[in-house]
């Protein structure tokens, strides 16, 4: 039986369902209405630079920006498939490409950061 590189695709975007079923909808809701329209200074640059200058919040971060964007990667491959574009392999090396890139950008950014 030949080995399959899937499994390694599908966890990565059956991480990125989960945590955007979990977790998506709070961040959209709070970051992008709750907090700003409370007039509240919790998303300051301060603040936020201190979260992403810890390794807890250097961790939350990339996991968020990593596993959706592999999920996002996965549902556009899937559905490209569903309006008729074959799953070739230009197709996965656009859309996992950009995943992959997305990904390196997060932690090169989230490195130069610092601790």
């Amino acid at each position: 039986m030949k080995r399959s590189h899937a499994p390694i695709f599908w966890l990565l975007f059956g991480g990125g369902g989960m945590l955007a079923a979990l977790f998506g909808t709070a961040l959209v809701l709070v970051t992008g209405i709750v907090v700003p329209l409370s007039g509240s200074d919790v998303l300051a640059y301060p603040r936020m630079l201190a979260l992403a200058q810890s390794v807890v919040g250097k961790g939350f971060v990339l996991a968020v920006i990593v596993l959706f964007a592999w999920h996002a990667a996965h549902r556009i491959l899937c559905s490209l498939h569903d309006i008729g574009i074959h799953k070739g392999l230009v197709a996965k090396l656009t859309c996992y490409g950009c995943a992959m890139a997305i990904s390196l950008v997060a932690a090169a950014s989230l490195w130069r950061v610092g601790f």
